[in-house]
């Protein structure tokens, strides 16, 4: 377990894009916040359909921002503006293809996007998590290169067993993992 005072304190926003390893992302909420971080999440409409909000709610004690239009950002003055701003870092776990791609057209179509397009001077961290097939598609390497160049970091994807049942690279890191490499970043 990583040394609660290297994030304590912080407030961590954790973007949520749909897919399998969403899973995963509860895990990571947990131990950021057993951490001592304060963390923010933002789940896409997709997410959603994998893991219900109130998982994270559950484990971060922190609502769970899933619209541009929900009631709970009535409390911030422009709502993906302010979630951005109020957040020392950034971690997108898992970060699909999809919200690579948006990040790095600068799409913002959703909360999620949005407020990440207002993150860009924020240290990010994204843990993609696809099929392999999707991973070394050459459009979407491009764009993580591009995210590279604009100084957000990658962890993973990892080698193993897929969600379709193969071997291959596009699992997501481990939370563990991602939280260490999240406290290097500091």
């Amino acid at each position: 377990m990583a040394n609660k005072s290297a994030i304590s304190g912080l407030r961590i926003l954790l973007g949520v894009s749909g897919g399998v390893a969403v899973y995963k992302a509860v895990d990571l909420a947990s131990k950021l916040t057993a951490a001592g971080a304060q963390v923010d999440t933002i789940m896409t409409d997709n997410a959603c359909r994998f893991v219900l909000p109130k998982s994270f709610e559950a484990v971060t004690c922190r609502p769970v921002f899933t619209s541009m239009w929900e009631p709970s950002l009535k409390g911030f003055e422009i709502g993906h503006i302010s979630l951005a701003d109020s957040a020392d870092m950034v971690v997108v776990a898992p970060a699909t293809a999809n919200i690579i791609g948006k990040m790095a057209c600068g799409i913002c179509d959703d909360l999620l996007s949005t407020t990440l397009c207002a993150c860009w001077q924020k240290k990010i961290l994204l843990a993609p998590a696809m099929n392999e097939k999707m991973w070394t598609n050459p459009a979407v390497q491009k764009n993580v290169e591009s995210l590279k160049v604009a100084g957000i970091t990658i962890i993973g994807p990892e080698k193993g067993r897929l969600a379709c049942g193969t071997e291959g690279v596009g699992r997501m890191s481990e939370p563990a993992d991602i939280l260490e490499k999240l406290i290097k970043m500091k």
